[in-house]
């Protein structure tokens, strides 16, 4: 096995304006339904942690 260090220069990114606006309107509307995802996923895990919780703090 080769024990020298292997380097990576990157000299720069040559990204367009336009294709960089376009990938981040892209990466903010794919965002919303994760959002969406979970939110719904903490909200099912706290009415049903909320709810067991109720249940035992008022057998008490």
């Amino acid at each position: 096995m080769d024990d020298r260090e292997k380097r990576v220069v990157i000299g720069g990114i040559d990204i367009p304006f336009i294709d960089l606006v376009i990938l981040l309107v892209k990466l903010a509307l794919a965002s919303i339904p994760a959002m969406i995802i979970i939110y719904t996923v903490f909200a099912l895990l706290s009415t049903l942690f909320g709810g067991v919780f109720d249940f035992f703090l008022l057998k008490g």
